[in-house]
């Protein structure tokens, strides 16, 4: 909502693609590489490699930075630009795959969808009120608060989303 709000044409246009699917999706996606919730993991390397020309040794410790991930110039076409139209989109917000892939990813993509619906379809001028307030950690993103004013829309009766 952070960045909805600090792109209001962003907004407007997500409010517009509410009804089409892959659009909404799209901008779903945006949305988690913009604002990537898990910052960094630690690991421990399994066997001897090499990336990028640094060797990594089996049992070194390593720190893969999600955030910085979903910021490469090398993957994202301008990723400073948040941009509900981005495609490909292929962030890692929920990891890169494997076995440390999240496994609550496919329950939070449907989540932000039904909730992004709804408070699409019913503030139409939401806002922010002052400064957010965000978490206090290196480990994880998020709000504690996140002031808004808006005017209330009504409830739209809506057929339910095929998951």
């Amino acid at each position: 909502m952070h960045a909805l709000m600090q792109h209001p044409d962003a907004y407007a246009a997500m409010r517009q693609s509410v009804d089409d699917p892959e659009r909404f999706n799209r901008a779903i996606e945006e949305i988690l590489r913009w604002a990537t919730p898990v910052l960094h993991f630690r690991r421990t390397a399994s066997e001897d490699t090499l990336k990028d020309g640094q060797p990594i040794a089996k049992g070194d410790k390593v720190v893969l930075w999600y955030v910085s991930a979903n910021r490469d110039e090398e993957v994202f076409e301008d990723p400073y630009t948040f941009d509900i139209e981005r495609d490909p989109n292929d962030h890692v917000a929920f990891g890169a795959g494997g076995v440390h892939f999240c496994l609550g990813a496919n329950l939070a993509r449907m989540e932000l969808r039904l909730i992004f619906r709804e408070i699409l379809d019913r503030f139409a001028d939401m806002r922010l009120a002052g400064e957010p307030e965000t978490l206090r950690s290196n480990f994880n993103r998020g709000m504690k608060h996140l002031p808004v004013t808006f005017s209330p829309g009504t409830r739209v009766n809506r057929v339910p989303l095929s998951v």
